[in-house]
C-alpha cells in the first residue's frame, strides 16, 4: 500500500499549524507536507518533525503573494529575479527540514503577457530551478492544477507538463500529479499514470466534486491504491484535501486501507 502524507495546509486545521505535526502523527502518518513554510523558522518546524518522528516530503517554492490570490510566479516575465531568490530560500529551509523534493508552482498567466512568452519564462525558470536544486540534492517537482480552481493558471495537463519538461532537458525535474485536478481536467486516470509513471515523483489526491477525502465523490480510490502498487510507485501520497466535516472524523478511509 502507498505511504500517505498529511498536507497540513488543509488537514487538521483545528490546530495551530505548528500543533499539526502532532496531530498528524497521532493519527499514524508517518510523513508530511504543506503549502510554505517560511512563516515560520525551520528550526521550530525541524523541531517538530523530530519530536514526532515525521519526514518532511515536500513543500512548495515561494509564489509571491498568496493572500492576494497570487498562485505562484514561475511564468511572469517580470519577476525572475524574485523566483531566483526564492530558489535559494526553499534550498535554505529544504536542506534544513531534510526534504529531498520541492515542487513548482507555475503560477497564473499574467495579463499583457503572450502564452510563448509565458512558456519560455517558466522554462527558463525551471530550468534555473533545477541545476540549483540538483546542486543540493534536492528534486524539483512541478504541478498542473486544474484552470476551474485556479482559473488562467498556466500549467493544467500531463502532456504539456511532459513536453514543457522536455524542452527544460533536466533530469532533476519530474511531475507531481494530482489525482483530483487531474480527473478534473483531462480524466483517464490509471493509463495516464502507467504511462508516465518514470516520470512521477510525488502524487497527491481528493476527490471529486468537492475537494474532499477519498470515498466522498466519484473516484475509485481503492482501483487506484492497487492500481499503483502493481506498477511498483514507491513515492509518496500526499493527502490534500479539505475534509467534509473535521480531519479526524474522516480518517475512516484511511483506516479502511492500511
Amino acid at each position: 500500500m502507498p505511504k500517505f502524507a498529511a498536507n497540513l495546509s488543509m488537514l487538521f486545521t483545528e490546530e495551530e499549524f505548528l500543533d499539526r505535526f502532532e496531530a498528524a502523527a497521532k493519527a499514524g502518518f508517518k510523513g508530511v507536507e504543506y503549502l510554505f513554510p517560511y512563516d515560520y523558522p525551520a528550526s521550530e518546524i525541524k523541531a517538530r518533525l523530530d519530536a514526532h518522528g515525521l519526514t518532511q516530503v515536500l513543500h512548495n517554492l515561494p509564489a509571491g503573494d498568496w493572500a492576494a490570490g497570487e498562485r505562484g510566479i514561475a511564468c511572469h516575465p517580470d519577476r525572475v529575479e524574485e523566483f531566483r531568490a526564492g530558489v535559494e530560500q526553499a534550498i535554505d529551509y529544504a536542506t534544513a527540514l531534510g526534504c529531498r523534493q520541492v515542487n513548482c508552482l507555475a503560477g497564473i498567466q499574467p495579463q499583457g503577457v503572450s502564452q510563448e512568452q509565458a512558456r519560455q519564462t517558466l522554462i527558463d525558470n525551471l530550468r534555473y530551478a533545477a541545476d540549483k536544486l540538483e546542486a543540493a540534492g534536492i528534486l524539483l517537482l512541478a504541478e498542473p492544477i486544474n484552470t476551474r480552481d485556479i482559473p488562467g493558471f498556466f500549467l493544467n495537463r500531463t502532456d504539456q507538463a511532459l513536453a514543457l519538461f522536455e524542452t527544460v532537458g533536466s533530469a532533476n525535474l519530474k511531475l507531481q500529479y494530482d489525482i483530483y485536478h487531474m480527473q478534473i481536467m483531462e480524466g483517464d486516470l490509471a493509463p495516464t499514470i502507467e504511462a508516465n509513471l518514470a516520470q512521477i515523483a510525488h502524487v497527491q489526491l481528493a476527490d471529486n466534486p468537492g475537494r474532499h477525502e477519498p470515498g466522498t465523490g466519484e473516484i475509485h480510490y481503492p482501483f487506484l491504491f492497487a492500481h499503483l502498487d502493481r506498477l511498483g510507485y514507491d513515492g509518496w501520497i500526499g493527502c490534500e484535501y479539505k475534509p467534509a466535516t473535521t480531519t479526524r472524523e474522516g480518517l475512516g478511509w484511511l483506516d479502511s486501507v492500511r
